[in-house]
């Protein structure tokens, strides 16, 4: 593979680049810098889709019928690249990146002309549900029940760490609908209206005083069966599917790339203990060229998920493996940033609020701190956040398990 851009991708990346100089204010810049987590502020990454919808570029990754971008990879990598070193703010990828496969592979004609337009322009906004109280990483022991009433579903149960569900109008949801001899057996795929009498939404505090996640309680909601994705009782394939994109759906080599470079620069204003700059400290350097090598790796095959996702195929085990591969190098490069960091690391605080939570502003440590660089105060949030990686989406160990049966017929 040429790693080297053409003319045409260097004239394409100087188009990205004077679209983004031109659309993005300081307020979208900083929404998307100062993010707490992979999720950017609810209200500016809005906006933010709506200029991008306006261009044509809100999902490039789509096939190009339902409104996708006829980019070549390289473009692809290009605009992702840009997008994250300008600041732009990140869209929420419930609707975009996932359940919109689910609908272009799945749903009827009804449901893709009514859903996919709205994903697109921002009016339909999605939600996830999956998660119980007793229902995490083994996803299939959900018991959220969905009764046969006529032309409806009537669903009663809990969802748990649902981000989004207060600012959206749907959700997708796994409920349970038959009890069978295997426990995947039986699921169905829901689309449910959240302005649909009996459903109450609880948002849970974080430790940083955000309000991103939820529980969500559904109370005898009626939803048409017209709503159902797949079929009844076979929503496990549906999700199966799903997850797919969304563990290999994203571009995280770029970000990662992103993060380990401005590591690289942040390090040159730390002193190591020879006294030299911490960048030029051949043990941290050795680390840093590691993590630097792995992110170009997972570019090279992102490129292949990103191929098949492009042509409305499914990536296959490779999502697995991206999902891995993403998640335990970002841990790692956040590592290395809390060691840079050293004893200046600190907390984030929030300076304003607004509702759904605080914004932050990250500040250096002040009374009764060592003073360092605001990158500095920024490593701890970034660390912990991350720690979550390996957990979210189906824990690293069961993409472990679906590589060594899909890949290695074990």
């Amino acid at each position: 593979m040429d790693m080297n851009w053409s003319p045409a991708d260097a004239a394409f990346r100087d188009e990205v680049r004077a679209f983004l100089d031109e659309k993005l204010t300081p307020d979208l810049r900083a929404a998307g810098t100062l993010r707490t987590s992979v999720y950017s502020d609810h209200e500016a990454s809005m906006t933010w889709q709506a200029i991008l919808h306006e261009r044509g570029w809100a999902a490039p990754a789509w096939p190009v019928e339902y409104g996708g971008c006829d980019w070549s990879q390289s473009q692809h990598y290009i605009f992702s690249r840009e997008s994250i070193l300008a600041g732009a703010p990140s869209l929420s990828p419930m609707g975009i990146r996932m359940v919109s496969h689910a609908i272009m592979a799945f749903g009827t004609e009804e449901q893709k002309n009514f859903f996919l337009p709205g994903i697109l322009d921002g009016s339909v906004f999605f939600c996830q549900g999956y998660s119980e109280p007793e229902s995490g990483s083994d996803l299939a022991s959900l018991s959220m029940a969905a009764v046969d009433d006529g032309d409806d579903l009537v669903v009663t149960g809990s969802k748990i760490w649902t981000t989004h569900a207060s600012e959206a109008n749907w959700i997708f949801c796994l409920v349970r609908t038959s009890r069978q001899e295997r426990k995947q057996q039986g699921i169905t795929f829901l689309l449910i209206d959240m302005n649909s009498p009996g459903i109450e939404v609880q948002n849970l505090v974080f430790a940083s005083g955000e309000q991103v996640q939820a529980q969500v309680f559904f109370d005898g909601v009626r939803v048409p069966k017209k709503n159902v994705l797949g079929k009844i009782d076979d929503g496990w394939t549906v999700a199966k599917y799903l997850l797919v994109f969304e563990r290999g759906g994203g571009a995280a080599a770029p970000a990662l790339q992103v993060m380990a470079e401005q590591l690289g620069r942040d390090a040159a204003t730390v002193t190591a203990p020879d006294g030299g700059p911490l960048s030029e400290n051949p043990a941290f350097a050795a680390k840093l060229t590691d993590l630097q090598i792995r992110a170009k790796i997972l570019e090279v095959l992102e490129y292949r998920a990103l191929a098949a996702m492009t042509s409305g195929k499914d990536p296959g085990s490779i999502a697995s493996m991206l999902k891995i591969l993403g998640t335990e190098l970002s841990q790692e490069i956040t590592t290395l940033a809390l060691e840079a960091a050293g004893p200046h690391g600190r907390v984030f605080q929030p300076h304003a609020t607004r509702p759904g939570g605080p914004i932050f502003q990250y500040t250096p440590p002040t009374d009764g701190y060592v003073s360092g660089e605001p990158w500095q105060a920024v490593a701890p949030l970034h660390y912990f956040n991350d720690r979550a990686g390996s957990i979210y989406a189906g824990s690293n160990e069961i993409q472990r398990n679906i590589l060594a049966k899909a890949a290695l017929g074990l």
